[in-house]
Order: C-alpha cells, then structure tokens, then sequence
C-alpha cells in the first residue's frame, strides 16, 4: 500500500468527520450527557482533535493515562473541520518556510496544525503521519458553539481492543474503518 507521508485519514461521512479527544471522567461524562462540552471543560486553554483512531489509543495509551481515561469520538462539520484547516499554521516551520512569516502566521492562526507519526494497532510507528488539530481562540468557540454534532463515548471499545491485542488477537476489524480524507488542496 502506498500512503503518501502526510494525509489525514478520518472515518467521516458526507456531513461530519470523526475525531478524538480523551479526558478525565469530571469532563467527559457532562460533555456526553450535554453532547457538547460544559464545565469543567476550559475555554480559554488549546484543545487538539485527532481524526486517527490509533493515534489517540497512542496517545492515551489504550485510556490508561491519567487525565486521559474516557475516550470521546466527537462528530463535526466537515464545513467546520475545512474552516480549521484553512486558518492554520503547522506548529513547526516546513522545510524552506520563512521563520519570520511563519512566526507571524503562528501567532495570528487560531488553529495548529502537528504531524506526528501514525501508529499501528501495538502503537509501533508508522512510516507516514497522522494530523493533529489544535483549537484555540476563535476556533474553540467555533468547535464548541457549531461544530459539534455527536459526542459519543468510546471507552469501552477502546478497552476492549486493547484487551484483544493483549490476547494476541488481530483487531483490524475491530478498529474504525478509516480512509483517506478528501481535502481542498488550497
């Protein structure tokens, strides 16, 4: 399979795209009870969305970290995710980028766009990279306030995949059929 080194790849459907965040039980709970997020929720701090299944379980490490232990899969606008996109700013300068137009873009971005390595089911890396979203400012009051359309909590596949995997099981069709995101390539 050839899969080009950055590409978002997302479950998604002709309205919304899937994306991840993982949080203790005092903010995910309200935030699914509400389906939107409440307080405790903050604001006024970043919040990063993660179209990758895996990265997230990555990130979370199967929602065992502290802080991290409810896995939430949040459905957005795909208007709302294309509106993130093009008001971003990767968080570290490309290979041949200005450093001072890419400072300036940095700060006046609302969004932060990352590409870390993709991870497979056993979190080793991937060869290719996965996008992560970072919302601030603007782009938080967007995501909370119009974006959001579902907000489903997906612990209890999270963990039942990890215990597959540690039972030497094959999980692929366990995890969520993700496929390559069609984006604006302006």
């Amino acid at each position: 399979m050839d899969i080009p080194y950055r590409q978002i790849r997302a479950a998604y459907t002709d309205d919304s795209i899937t994306v991840y965040q993982a949080y203790d039980p005092a903010i995910a709970a309200p935030a699914v009870a509400a389906q939107r997020f409440v307080p405790p929720f903050k604001r006024d701090r970043m919040t990063w969305i993660k179209p990758s299944f895996l990265w997230m379980t990555y990130r979370c490490g199967w929602a065992t970290k502290p802080g991290q232990t409810r896995v939430l899969a949040i459905d957005i606008t795909r208007d709302g995710f294309a509106w993130a996109l093009a008001h971003s700013c990767p968080s570290h300068p490309d290979d041949g980028m200005d450093r001072a137009t890419w400072r300036r873009r940095l700060r006046e971005s609302p969004v932060r766009i990352q590409w870390d390595p993709e991870r497979d089911p056993r979190h080793d890396a991937l060869p290719y990279r996965s996008i992560q979203v970072g919302l601030s400012g603007e782009a938080v009051t967007r995501y909370l306030d119009e974006w959001i359309t579902s907000i489903t909590d997906v612990t209890g596949r999270v963990h039942e995949i990890g215990r597959a995997l540690r039972d030497g099981r094959d999980v692929t069709g366990m995890l969520p059929p993700e496929r390559p995101y069609p984006v604006d390539p302006a």
